[in-house]
């Protein structure tokens, strides 16, 4: 994720974050998918998606352990 998304997402809400995280999850299954059945060909992409999914995963943790 480039650093200008992340600050983007630093502004959202956690409800907007859950929803980009089930987007994002559901597209990596996708992708999982295709790569079983040979149809990806940019393997890095799932790499990225992943990385991109656990900024989020932290970015929502630390948003919920500061408003607590």
């Amino acid at each position: 994720m480039k650093r200008k998304d992340f600050e983007t997402y630093k502004n959202k809400s956690v409800m907007e974050i859950d929803k980009d995280l089930f987007d994002l999850r559901e597209k990596l299954a996708n992708l999982e998918l295709d790569l079983f059945q040979g149809k990806v060909k940019n393997i890095r992409e799932i790499r990225k998606l992943k990385r991109t999914i656990a900024q989020l995963l932290t970015l929502k943790r630390s948003k919920t352990n500061n408003t607590s």
